[in-house]
C-alpha cells in the first residue's frame, strides 16, 4: 500500500462515525412517527327551524323545571311525545290537566296517578301552535352518534399501511444498522492494525477535578457560595412549611365554580351559609346540591363536550355520583335512604393557634368571598389562591379600610378612633387589628 494511502488512512478518526450515522437514523425514524388521531364520537347538531327555535324557548320557559327531553323527572320523559298521545288530547291536557284529571279520562289518570299524584302546571295562555312548537322541539334535540373503534394495529398512515408497522420496520432497519456500523469499525482497527498502522488516539488530559482541587482559592470561593445557597434555599424552604398555596386537592365528587359560581352566578352564600354567622364557612350538605340537581341530571350538550375536552371531566358523571351518595332513584324520582359519605377533601385550613371568624368578615367587615379565596367563578379546580400566613393577614389589616356606612357595629369606637387619628377612614389596623390577642388566645 503506497504511502498517500497510508496517511489518509492515520487520520481517519473510527469512533465518531457510528455515533453520527446512528443520530441521522434516530431523527429520520423520529421523522416517521407521526401518527393520525381519531375521533371516537361526533355530536350530529339538527337543522332547526323556525318552529323549534321558537318550541325550544317555551320549553325551557314552560315544561324544563318539571321535564326532560330524554328520561323521567318530576313528570314524564317528552322526547318524541307527539307519537305517545293524540294531538287534541296533548292540547287539553296542556292547557289544562286539574279538569281532564278530574273528568276521570284515562290517560290523564294514569299520569296522576304514575307521578305520586302531583298536580301539573295549567297553561292556558299557551296556543294551539305554540304548542306544535314545543312538540317539534322534541324531535329535534342533538343526537351523539358513536363509531366503531379502530381496531389495534390499523390505523391509516395515508398509504393503509399502519404506523406502527412502519416504526417497527425502521427501528429494526436502525438496529441492524448499528450493529453493520459496530463490526466495520471492528474490522478497520483490525486492518489497520495488521498493516501496521496506528489510529490517531486523542492525548489525555488531566481531570477538571483534579485540577479544581489542586486550586486552593476556587475550593474556598466554591464552599463559601454553596454554603451560602444552602442557607438561602434552607431558609425558603423552611419558611414555605405549612403553606399551602396554590394546593387543589381531587375530590370525589368533581365541582365545578367556573359554571356555578360563574356561569349561573350562584351566590357563594347560598351554598356556604354559615359564613355569614359563624366561624366556620361550612360544607354544604348534599341536600343543597339536590334543591338544583333533583331536576337537572345532566347538563346542557355543549358543557359536558367543554368539560370532556378542556378539563377532562364527565359532568353527567358526577351528578350521577351525587345521587348515588344520597341515595337518588332518578327513574322512580325518589329517595331510596341508602346514603353514602363523601369524602371531602379541606383546601383551606389555619393552624389551631390561629383565629378566624368569617362572620366578622363577611358579615360586618362587607369582605368579598374573592379577597381571600381569589377568583372562585373562574376556577374548574378549587385551590388555594392566598398563601394565609401571619404576614398576608397583617398587611390586609394595614391595607383596608373598615366601612362604617351603614355599620353599627363599628359607629361608636370608631368615631372615637377618627378624633385620635384626625381622619375619617380607618384601617382595620388602627381599630386594633394588630393585637396579638385578636387571633391568638
Amino acid at each position: 500500500m503506497d504511502n498517500n494511502i497510508t496517511d489518509r488512512m492515520e487520520k481517519v478518526s473510527y469512533r465518531n462515525l457510528p455515533s453520527k450515522l446512528s443520530l441521522a437514523l434516530l431523527a429520520l425514524v423520529l421523522t416517521f412517527s407521526i401518527s393520525n388521531s381519531a375521533f371516537a364520537s361526533t355530536t350530529v347538531l339538527p337543522t332547526q327551524a323556525a318552529d323549534t327555535t321558537a318550541g325550544e324557548a317555551l320549553f325551557k320557559a314552560n315544561c324544563a323545571a318539571c321535564h326532560k327531553l330524554g328520561k323521567k323527572a318530576t313528570g314524564p320523559a317528552l322526547r318524541g311525545v307527539g307519537d305517545k298521545y293524540d294531538r287534541e288530547w296533548l292540547y287539553s291536557w296542556i292547557k289544562n290537566s286539574t279538569a281532564m284529571v278530574k273528568s276521570g279520562d284515562a290517560q290523564a289518570v294514569a299520569i296522576y296517578e304514575e307521578y305520586n299524584k302531583s298536580v301539573m302546571t295549567s297553561f292556558p295562555a299557551l296556543t294551539n301552535a305554540d304548542i306544535d312548537n314545543i312538540i317539534a322541539y322534541t324531535y329535534t334535540q342533538p343526537k351523539t352518534v358513536v363509531l366503531p373503534p379502530t381496531p389495534p394495529g390499523t390505523e391509516s398512515s395515508g398509504g393503509g399501511v399502519s404506523n406502527n408497522i412502519i416504526l417497527g420496520i425502521l427501528s429494526l432497519v436502525f438496529l441492524m444498522l448499528v450493529v453493520i456500523l459496530y463490526l466495520v469499525n471492528n474490522t478497520l482497527r483490525n486492518f489497520a492494525k495488521s498493516q501496521g498502522i496506528e489510529v490517531e488516539e486523542k492525548e489525555a488530559r488531566t481531570p477538571i477535578w483534579k485540577l479544581f482541587i489542586q486550586n486552593q482559592f476556587l475550593v474556598l470561593v466554591t464552599s463559601i457560595l454553596l454554603l451560602l445557597t444552602a442557607g438561602y434555599f434552607g431558609y425558603g424552604y423552611l419558611m414555605q412549611v405549612g403553606v399551602d398555596q396554590g394546593y387543589a386537592p381531587v375530590q370525589p365528587i368533581h365541582y365545578s365554580h367556573r359554571i356555578h359560581a360563574g356561569e349561573n352566578q350562584i351566590d357563594c352564600n347560598y351554598c356556604h351559609s354559615s359564613a355569614r354567622k359563624s366561624k366556620h364557612s361550612g360544607i354544604p350538605s348534599l341536600n343543597v346540591c339536590m334543591n338544583c340537581h333533583k331536576n337537572i341530571g345532566e347538563v346542557a350538550a355543549e358543557t359536558q363536550l367543554q368539560g370532556e375536552q378542556e378539563f377532562g371531566v364527565d359532568y353527567n358523571a358526577e351528578i350521577q355520583k351525587l345521587y348515588k351518595a344520597v341515595g337518588w332513584d332518578e327513574e322512580n324520582q325518589a329517595y331510596t335512604g341508602v346514603t353514602e359519605p363523601v369524602k371531602w377533601v379541606r383546601i383551606h385550613n389555619l393552624p389551631d393557634f390561629a383565629y378566624f371568624n368569617h362572620s366578622q368578615h363577611v358579615t360586618v367587615g362587607g369582605i368579598e368571598c374573592q379577597k381571600c379565596h381569589g377568583p372562585v367563578e373562574e376556577m374548574e379546580i378549587m385551590s388555594q389562591h392566598s398563601p394565609l400566613t401571619m404576614g398576608w393577614c397583617i398587611n390586609c389589616h394595614r391595607e383596608t379600610n373598615i366601612k362604617v356606612e351603614g355599620n353599627d357595629y363599628y359607629t361608636k369606637i370608631h368615631d372615637e378612633l377618627a378624633k385620635k387619628y384626625g381622619k375619617d377612614k380607618l384601617t382595620a389596623a388602627e381599630m386594633g387589628g394588630l393585637e396579638c390577642g385578636k387571633c391568638h388566645y
